[in-house]
Parts: C-alpha cells; sequence; structure tokens
C-alpha cells in the first residue's frame, strides 16, 4: 500500500441553488439547480472529488450509509472497493440512487488515485487517444414564454457564435409540436450545424417512429432517448423504423444493464453518465464492452465540472469506432443551460474557437473546487 493513502474521511456535500428563469424537459419543470459531490480524504492529507447524477437529497444519504465499509481501506484499492460496495447492495440497489451513490465514491477514489501517483487519471488508464474532445451544446429547454422559436434561435446563435458546431434540441412537447418545432429549428439555424434531439423518453414506440419519419430529412446526428429506458423492445422498434439514429443510455446503470442494450442491439450510440453508470471504472468497461461490439459511445454528462473532468478523462482514452484515417472520435457533451453552483465551484471549461475543450493535464482530475461554493450553495 503507498504510504498513507488510507481513507480517513468520507463527506458528501448537498449543493443547491435557485434558478433566475425556470426551464423545463419532456419530464418536469427545474426551478432550482443541485449537486451531491463526495469529498474522500486520505491519511496523508489526499482529497479526491466525486459527483452523483440524481437527486442530491438522496444520493448523499446513501454515500454516508456506505461510508463505513471505505473507512481505514486502502483508496488505490478502486476495484476491490467498488466490488465490495456493489455487493453489499446488490440485492437492492442494482440500478437508481445506489449506483448513482457509488459513481461519486469511485471517481472520487480515481481523483486520489491520480493524485498520489503525480499523473492525471486518462494516464492511469492508458491514454491518450486525444488531448482535446470536440463538444455540442445541450440547453434549449422550454422556457415560460411563448416565443419558443425566438428565444431557441436566440440560443443557437450564442451557442454558434461562441465555437460550437453542434447542438442538441429538447423536444417532447406532442408529436406535431415537435416535427413543427424540429423542422422551424433546423431551417433557423441553417444546414450547416449539426443537430441532435432528445425527447428524454416522452414517447412510445409508433410516436417515435412518426417523429423520425417526418424530420428525416433535417440532419439529424441521433435521436435520444425516444422512449422509457426499460422499454427495450420499443427501442428496437424505433430503430428499425425511421432512419435516425437512436442514442440512450443515461438512465442505463453498469456493465450489466449495458450489456442487455448492447445484446439487443436496442440503440446505435450508448451514452452512459460517468456519475450514474457507476463511475469512471464501470463506464470504462462499458466502453470496452461497446467496441467489442462495434457500438459507438457518447457519454452523457450533465453536472458541475467534476463529472465534466472526469467525463473529460474518459473521452481521451475511448477508442475511435470505427478506427482509420478519417476516424469519428466521440463528443463532449458540455451543458450550457443555467446552473449556479456548476458555474461557481470549479474554473470553466475553455471552449476553442473550434468548439474543441482540453483534457486536464494536472494529477488526479486536474481540478480544484472552490471551498466557498461550497459553504455558499450547502443546502
Amino acid at each position: 500500500m503507498a504510504r498513507g493513502t488510507r481513507i480517513r474521511a468520507i463527506t458528501p456535500h448537498v449543493l443547491m441553488a435557485e434558478l433566475p428563469e425556470p426551464f423545463a424537459y419532456s419530464q418536469a419543470w427545474y426551478r432550482k439547480r443541485g449537486a451531491m459531490l463526495v469529498e474522500i480524504t486520505t491519511e496523508d492529507g489526499i482529497i479526491g472529488w466525486g459527483e452523483a447524477f440524481g437527486p442530491a437529497e438522496l444520493t448523499a444519504p446513501i454515500v454516508s450509509w456506505l461510508a463505513p465499509l471505505l473507512l481505514g481501506e486502502d483508496a488505490l484499492a478502486r476495484e476491490a472497493l467498488w466490488q465490495a460496495l456493489y455487493n453489499r447492495l446488490r440485492d437492492h440497489g442494482q440500478r437508481g440512487l445506489v449506483i448513482e451513490a457509488i459513481s461519486a465514491l469511485d471517481i472520487a477514489l480515481w481523483d486520489i488515485a491520480g493524485q498520489a501517483l503525480g499523473l492525471p487519471v486518462h494516464r492511469l488508464m492508458g491514454g491518450p487517444l486525444r488531448t482535446e474532445i470536440e463538444a455540442y451544446a445541450t440547453g434549449f429547454y422550454r422556457r415560460d414564454r411563448e416565443d419558443h422559436l425566438a428565444y431557441l434561435t436566440e440560443e443557437a446563435e450564442q451557442r454558434l457564435s461562441e465555437g460550437f458546431r453542434s447542438l442538441k434540441l429538447k423536444t417532447g412537447w406532442g408529436l406535431a409540436e415537435d416535427i413543427a418545432l424540429t423542422r422551424d429549428f433546423r431551417a433557423a439555424i441553417g444546414p450547416k450545424p449539426g443537430l441532435m434531439v432528445d425527447c428524454n423518453h416522452a414517447y412510445d414506440a409508433v410516436s417515435a417512429i412518426a417523429y423520425g419519419r417526418a424530420v428525416a430529412d433535417c440532419g439529424i446526428a441521433w435521436f435520444e432517448e425516444p422512449v422509457p429506458p426499460e422499454d427495450i423492445a420499443g427501442y428496437q422498434e424505433v430503430r428499425r423504423g425511421q432512419p435516425i439514429p437512436v442514442a440512450g443510455g443515461e438512465a442505463s446503470f453498469t456493465r450489466w444493464g449495458f450489456a442487455e442494450l448492447i445484446q439487443h442491439r436496442a440503440v446505435d450510440i450508448l451514452q452512459p453518465d460517468v456519475a450514474a453508470c457507476g463511475g469512471i471504472s464501470e463506464l470504462k468497461k462499458i466502453a470496452d464492452m461497446a467496441s467489442a461490439h462495434g457500438m459507438r459511445v457518447n457519454p452523457h454528462v450533465w453536472g458541475t465540472g467534476v463529472a465534466l473532468a472526469a467525463s473529460l478523462h474518459l473521452l481521451a482514452v475511448l477508442p475511435d469506432n470505427p478506427p482509420g484515417l478519417f476516424p469519428r472520435p466521440p463528443l463532449l457533451e458540455l451543458d450550457r443551460s443555467p446552473h449556479p453552483v456548476r458555474d461557481a465551484l470549479t474554473a470553466p471549461s475553455v471552449l476553442s474557437a473550434e468548439g474543441r475543450v482540453a483534457v486536464p493535464e494536472g494529477p488526479g482530475l486536474g481540478i480544484t473546487v472552490d471551498r466557498d461554493a461550497l459553504r455558499h450553495f450547502a443546502a
């Protein structure tokens, strides 16, 4: 065991902030946004940070329940610790909140390992294959206004001026409205920018197929979460029934959950979230499994700079699929919707004029968490 790498303390931080303007996706309105960060400290004072996707008030108690299983253990024994945590609640938490809590703990352990060894996380995973990642802009949510196309177009102009070359439009407002909005939005931004659509499982297979066929000529890169995540057969129907590539997986968990998507060829593009699917350890296994089956992986990213940094390290080592002289590397999802906690917690990601974000090069995750922001947003 490396000197001083035994785990001394584990602290969950629940953070919350009111939004200046509420926004919605197809399932709910957001009037505030939060985060659940995990801080793990070793005997020699190394601090690792992790983040959980999902409701902060629910994942934090699970971290506190799991913490005694880790105290006194070697922080560098990531695989053994992951298995111990998962097996302890295997009968009760094979997906959802438990796995999200484990994800945060796992990310923090990778951060500690990189700092203990003086290496960025992507070096520990054998990379990098690339040192910067092309980003696409997530946002384009529904606001409590009537001029939807007007404010979405204004937002698109802002993102394109920042350097983004691809945008992801939120849909799920009703079939006829979604078709009209998608076609109008494409006309407003022109044919050049890349365009993805995400309805957050608002449809059944019949409606999703009708939508895909109706907007097939709009040059859409992928159709995200067309049906509920449990409906594997529905995903298969949508893939067969319309021509747009289907993406999904942000609400899937662990290698076992993604094995089902892969075995059934339910999607064209897998979207595991490092803060939800089981952490860095598990997302790397999922990506390797996907590569063996010739499937694309574009991780879902929707959190603070902690989850973003973990995702960048993973994107640095994911293989091109397929490989070749003209590869199609994975993309970074860069959330540009309002998030006061995210904006204050870590240094913002710098987007180049070409729409790329550099992979962190500092030890571990390569980030610094602002303690003042932790105190300010503490729930």
